[in-house]
Parts: structure tokens; C-alpha cells; sequence
């Protein structure tokens, strides 16, 4: 039993004469009903019904769940000379649409069958349960539009497992049997379950899916699914199924019509062959992009169902569709594996195959998963006949015609295009867009081979030094590619340009262990097709040699301010490496990181207290070698020392030890004698200071000026230090500095 819907009518002129013909769909739930977790495709034909004179009245209906939508008029032959729109509301949100032009300048077949009808092309506008359209004559005028206007809206339904697990309940019943909405002026339209009223799924040989026509066509289209073309010059389709050759490269993953859901009883009809494949189209099917992947076999469902519901169509018109995930999917039946006779690209269709991806490109780019399935595609239909996908060939015109540059064929000549090519250099349309027809170039490469844009990006397990890595034997090259891994057979890693181990085309790294010595290393990658590219190489030093401490990590005080835990020191060192010395790492008793050519660092350390000075000399193949010496900073007061003269003492917290001596009296000393390789005398500082001579082990070496605009205290003013340890006599003797004769002195200090 046929489901009803009923309608209200309306119209609206335009300015300057032209006549808007609508129709609005109210819903029969409200906004925000879903489907029953499972449900069978639906076709829903609404009448556009008009009155004599151009002036046309549009009913107004009820109408269940829907996805796309198109419009279609009696007579295939026949164009709507016009425009025609549609909004849609959202079924989860209630909210309508902006409007959309549907593309209805397509070019019908020469031959049409009786029951094919004129169509748009569909418009994919998820799950919706309101339609509002209007057809608009040609320049506004009120000239008569085709008869039997529709507005087709399809809901794919909900078929495969996959689907009903991620689906709400239902909203209403979907049985046909189930009651329509309340009619308000009498008229209907019928909605059937997988076939339309008005256009059942042909039969007849002649359909556009079948036969190409020799049909001058000058009409403009905007996306895919226009009939084939059938000329004596080209080569017949043959309903004998012919046996399918060997690719030269793998066949890709493809969802099955089964898969997908299709419903083979609307396509009886057994499938045409061609001879070969010798060229690949690429369409766009038009409609939103932001669908999710998982509605796209919903989407492929409800394209196939317009094409044989609505067009009248025996099949779907593409051999492949293509998401923007990169799942592939089976289109027209008769055998992914052959030269199945598509409908896609009218005029082409005897010797190619069709691909469309689902969404629209005119100022989106397809995605990169998008177009690495169109060239694993194309790749494996052309290898099947071995055809390079980046190669022109000799293709056959089924009907005279132009395409969208303005090229003009006709009918049986022979006409260059690439391998893979766009809807739109065979036919005069907009399709695939301008965004995925810039993108062709990239496809092809990728279809063809070698691998695009393979380069090294690190070398793990080794340090880089100039141009130069530097490991100790095992290393992993990293590497990038602009060609999907899902079209490269292997990576093969070369070193001295001999295959050491080989990787899947998925991967980016692969690792081995070099021999001691100097090495290349590069990747060579193998495309599907058997083409190779190899890296720039680049140069490896396998060595073991660990650095050396050419001078061993010491500490020698240095002058500054002195506390008891923190006495300024200077650690110093020379690291040298046979290869490339990369770094110095003190370990304790603080942490620091040096560069290879720095030997020296301003430390503090802690006073009467043993410290390990542990650091780590590092070379760019990660070869180290440590060092740890302990020393220990002493403290010598100044009550320690042999006074010879006059010294008075001192007490200050400001002072080490809350004391200090001074002395004013010429000639008068202190003397300490201790064992180590470093010593600062430590001083206190003013403007009325005088100065003192430093005798070292007996001779005279410096005359120190303890004179300071600013007061100062604990100032490690004078050092020394030796290359070793050894037994030392540190004299220190008033000079008598005339009007400031006075020293305080705070005690030595030295390293052991």
C-alpha cells in the first residue's frame, strides 16, 4: 500500500514578472524525531501542481524522515529553463536551512526510456523532516516550466547492522500501512517504500545508465551522475561477463553493495561490461561536507535510490564512491574487479570508470584520505590494463558536445586526456569542483608513483655534529613522505647503498646497527607500483672511543664574598674526544650542562666539608667518560697564624668567625703554612684600608691594596693556586701605608 502525504498550495511573483512556485513539507513529529533503530529506504514524491497561463500553485504536505532531496519533472528529455531551491529542517534541531540551488541543467540521454524523468541532482541535507522549495523560470519570466514537477526526497533508511546499533528508536511507524497526515485540499503525492510512484527502476535497454547517445550537449551541471552517451564509434558494451585481468598493483579495500545496504531489487537488469578501463573520471556528488563517516553508506543508499527511483535510472551511475574518511564504496554492480559500463560522465562512459567523492569541492579541498583512496582506486582499474595513471590517452567521443573550458568534441573522434581526469574536461560542468580539480595533479602522482616528498627528518640513537652523526651502532632513521603509506609497498634501508632491512609502506622508521666507521644511510621507498625513490643520504661515524679529561676536573678559589657555606671557587677542566666532544655534565655536587669548547665554571662550595666534584665528559654517539675528584675548602682563622708585631682583635658578626686582626704598624705579620693547591687571604675593605705585601713560600708576589670606596667584609681579595698539592707558608706584612696604615685581615682559606 502506497503511504499519502498531503499538500497545501502557494506562490510567490517575483519582481519583473517571474513566477516562484513552493512547496513546504510540514512535518508529521516534531522537530528533533528520529528513526526506528531499523527501516527501509523511502522515496517521496511531492507534486508541484500549477495552473494554465505559467501561474502555478504548490501543495503544501506532511512528511516523514529524509536526507536528500532533488527535483525532477516529466520527460528526461526536457529542461527546467530555470532555477530551482530548497531549505530543509534539521530534524534534531527544528532550525531550517539557508537555501540551496540545485544543479538542473543536466543533459539528458538521446534515447531516453518511457518512464526515465527529467532530475536535479541530489542534495545531501541529513536527517530532516521539513522541505521548502521554489522553482524560478529562466531571466524571472513567467514562461511555462516543465510538467509534472516533483520535489523527490529520499530518507536511505536505516539497513545494515552497523547503522541500527549507533540509531535512536523511532519516532513513528514506517510501515506502509501506517496513516497519513490530515489532508487540507485533496491532493497528494505518494511516497512508496524503495521505489517511487512515478519512477520505477527501468527496465528498458535505452536508459541512460546503458546507453550513450549521440547528442550535441551544451548544458552545464554542477555535480555528477549524468547519463552515458552511445555513439556506433565507440566501443559497445558487451552483457557477457568478461574475466578479470590482474592489476599491476593491489586491490584496495571497498565496501560491498552488501555492505552498503544497496537493495538489488531496484537494479534488475544485468550489468553491462566494457572492454577495458583506459581512463579514470573524478566527480564530486555534491551536497553538505560536514557529514559524519558514519552516514556515509546512508549517503551512497539514498544517491542510489534517486538514481533508479527518481532518474528512472537501472543502477547507480558511479562504479566508485569515496568519502571523505577514505572508505571506498562499491558503486554500480557487475564486479568491482571489471569494466563495468558506468553512467557518470556523459559521452565517456564506454572506456572509463567513475569515481565520486561524497560531498562538495568547489572552494573545500578534499581531504588527503580522500584523494589516497580515488588514486588507490584509479591506480588499480588503470594497472588492471596497464595504464600508467600519469599518462594521457586516446579516449573515443560517444556524443558531440562541449566541455566546461569550452573544448569542443564530436561525436567518434578520438580526443588526449590525462589517465585521470575531472567530470568537467568531458562534459560541460562544474564538477568536481574547483578545489578537488586543483587537487588531480597530487592524485595522479600519488597513483603513479614513485613516492613524493621522501626525506630523513632524524636520526635516533645519534648525536648530530655539523652534517655528521655520531653513534655508537645502533641507530633508527625517521623519515616523512608526501604519498600515503596506503600506496607504498615497502622502505627499504640502505646502508652504503646496500638494503639492509626492509619495512611495510605504512611505516616511518626502521632501525639496524652499523659496523665501527664511517657510513651513508639512506631509505629507498617502493611505491605499488614498483617505482623507487631513495633519500639524500646521510653520513654516519660508528665509534666506541669515549672522551677523555685532557685536564681533570679541579677547584681553585677565586675572589669574592666568603661565607662558611659558600666560599666562591673556580671548577675547571678540559674534555677532548678522538671524534666530536657534545657536552660536559656536572653531576654533583650541584648539576650543570656545559658546551664541549667551555673548561671552566664560577662555583661556590661549603666550607670545612668534603665534596665530590663529579662531571661527565659526553661525544655525539653518547660514548662518556666521568671524572670525581672530592676537595675540601679550609678555613684558617686569622688566631691560627704566627704574629710577628702589633695586632689587636676584633669582634663583629661581620667577621668569619665574629673576629677578625688589624694592624696599623709597619712590618708586622701574620704567617699560616698549611698543605693544598689553592688559597685566598681574606680581607675586610675600607676607604681608610692600607696595603699589605704577600710573600709566597718565602718570596714576595704581590702588594694588595685593601682600600674600597665602600665598606666590605669577608672579601677573598688575593689567590693562588698550584698545579698540585703541596706544603705552602703564606706571609702577610703591613705596609705602613702612609695616612691609612691599617689591614684587617679575616684569615686564609684553602683548598685540599
Amino acid at each position: 500500500m502506497k503511504r499519502r502525504a498531503w499538500l497545501t498550495l502557494g506562490a510567490v511573483v517575483l519582481g519583473g514578472g517571474g513566477l516562484v512556485t513552493y512547496a513546504v513539507a510540514s512535518p508529521s513529529g516534531g522537530p528533533g524525531a528520529a528513526g526506528r533503530a531499523k527501516r527501509p529506504v523511502k522515496v517521496y514524491d511531492l507534486a508541484l501542481k500549477g495552473t494554465t497561463g505559467g501561474k502555478q500553485e504548490l501543495p503544501r504536505t506532511s512528511t516523514q524522515q529524509f536526507s536528500l532531496v532533488g527535483v525532477s519533472w516529466t520527460g528526461a528529455v526536457k529542461r527546467l529553463d530555470g532555477t530551482a531551491q530548497v531549505r530543509t529542517r534539521s530534524l534534531d534541531s527544528g532550525a531550517w536551512s539557508a537555501w540551496h540551488d540545485l544543479e538542473v541543467n543536466i543533459d539528458p540521454p538521446e534515447h531516453p526510456g518511457a518512464k526515465m524523468r527529467g532530475a536535479s541532482e541530489p542534495l545531501w541535507v541529513g536527517p530532516s523532516d521539513g522541505v521548502q522549495a521554489q522553482v524560478v523560470h529562466k531571466d524571472g519570466t513567467t514562461g511555462a516550466l516543465p510538467k509534472g514537477l516533483e520535489v523527490n526526497l529520499v530518507d536511505p533508511g536505516v539497513v545494515t547492522d552497523a547503522e541500527a546499533k549507533t540509531t535512536e528508536p523511532a519516532a513513528f511507524v514506517a510501515e506502509a500501512s501506517s496513516p497519513a497526515a490530515t489532508p487540507t485540499d485533496g491532493t497528494t503525492a505518494s511516497p512508496t517504500d524503495g521505489q517511487s510512484s512515478t519512477s520505477p527502476a527501468p527496465t528498458d535497454p535505452t536508459s541512460p545508465a546503458a546507453t550513450d547517445t549521440t547528442a550535441t550537449a551544451t548544458g552545464s551541471a554542477s555535480a555528477s551522475g549524468s547519463p552515458s552517451a552511445s555513439t556506433s564509434a565507440s566501443p559497445s558494451p558487451s552483457v557477457t561477463t568478461p574475466s578479470a585481468p590482474p592489476s599491476t598493483v593491489p586491490e584496495p579495500p571497498i565496501t560491498s553493495r552488501a555492505d552498503w545496504g544497496a537493495d538489488e531489487s531496484l537494479s534488475p537488469d544485468p550489468s553491462e561490461y566494457n572492454a577495458d578501463v583506459k581512463a579514470v573520471f573524478v566527480h564530486h556528488t555534491d551536497g553538505a561536507n560536514d557529514y559524519s563517516c558514519a552516514d556515509s553508506a546512508s549517503i551512497v543508499r539514498g544517491i542510489y535510490a534517486y538514481h533508479t527511483q527518481v532518474n528512472g535510472w537501472n543502477d547507480i551511475g558511479y562504479n566508485f564512491l569515496v568519502d571523505k574518511c577514505g572508505t571506498i564504496f562499491e558503486g554500480r554492480k557487475g564486479g568491482v574487479d571489471l569494466p563495468v559500463l558506468g553512467a557518470h560522465t556523459y559521452g565517456w562512459n564506454r572506456e572509463s570508470t567513475g569515481i565520486a567523492v561524497l560531498g562538495e569541492y568547489t572552494s573545500t579541498s578534499a581531504s588527503d584520505a580522500a584523494l589516497a583512496s580515488i588514486a588507490r582506486v584509479a591506480a588499480w582499474k588503470l594497472g588492471q590494463y596497464g595504464a600508467d595513471p600519469a599518462g594521457t590517452v586516446q579516449l573515443n567521443a560517444g556524443a558531440s558536445q562541449q566541455n566546461y573550458f569550452g573544448t569542443s568534441f564530436t561525436a567518434g573522434t578520438a580526443y588526449t586526456f590525462q589517465r585521470i581526469s575531472a567530470h568537467r574536461d568531458g562534459y560541460n560542468t562544474q564538477c568536481p569542483g574547483n578545489s578537488l580539480y586543483a587537487q588531480l595533479p597530487t592524485i595522479r602522482a600519488w597513483a603513479a608513483g614513485p613516492v613524493q616528498g621522501l626525506k630523513v627528518t632524524s636520526v635516533s640513537g645519534a648525536g648530530l655534529s655539523g652534517s655528521t652523526y655520531y653513534t655508537k651502532g645502533a641507530v633508527t632513521l625517521n623519515w616523512t613522505t608526501a604519498t600515503p603509506g596506503s600506496l607504498i609497498s615497502k622502505f627499504e634501508l640502505l646502508v652504503d647503498g646496500k638494503a639492509v632491512t626492509s619495512v611495510a609502506g605504512t611505516a616511518t622508521s626502521a632501525g639496524t646497527t652499523l659496523a665501527l666507521g664511517s657510513h651513508t644511510v639512506a631509505v629507498r621507498a617502493v611505491h605499488q607500483s614498483g617505482r623507487t625513490t631513495t633519500s639524500a643520504a646521510v653520513n654516519v661515524v660508528a665509534e666506541t672511543t669515549a672522551p677523555t679529561f685532557s685536564t681533570t676536573p679541579n677547584l681553585s678559589l677565586r675572589t669574592g664574598t666568603v661565607n662558611t657555606s659558600a666560599v666562591p671557587v673556580t671548577l675547571g677542566w678540559k674534555a677532548t674526544d678522538n671524534a666530536a666532544l657534545q657536552s660536559v655534565k656536572l653531576l654533583s655536587p650541584t648539576t650543570a650542562t656545559f658546551g664541549p669548547t667551555t673548561t671552566s665554571s664560577s662555583r661556590t662550595a661549603v666550607s670545612g666539608t668534603a665534596a665530590t666534584w663529579s662531571m661527565r665528559a659526553y661525544d655525539y654517539a653518547g660514548n662518556y667518560r666521568t671524572f670525581s675528584p672530592s676537595y675540601t675548602p679550609v678555613i684558617l682563622q686569622e688566631t691560627s697564624a704566627t704574629k710577628s708585631g702589633t695586632w689587636t682583635t676584633r669582634s663583629s658578626t661581620s667577621y668569619l668567625g665574629g673576629k677578625s686582626y688589624s694592624s696599623g704598624s709597619k712590618g708586622a705579620s701574620l704567617t699560616w703554612t698549611f698543605t693544598g693547591r689553592s688559597a685566598a687571604w681574606v680581607v675586610s675593605r675600607a676607604s681608610s684600608s692600607g696595603q699589605a705585601y704577600v710573600y709566597v713560600d718565602g718570596v714576595k708576589v704581590s702588594t694588595v691594596d685593601l682600600k674600597s670606596s665602600t665598606t666590605l667584609y669577608r672579601q677573598a681579595l688575593w689567590t693562588k693556586t698550584w698545579s698540585s698539592s703541596a706544603k705552602h707558608t703564606i706571609k702577610i706584612v703591613v705596609v705602613g701605608t702612609s695616612g691609612r696604615p691599617t689591614i684587617t685581615t679575616d684569615g686564609l682559606i684553602y683548598i685540599k
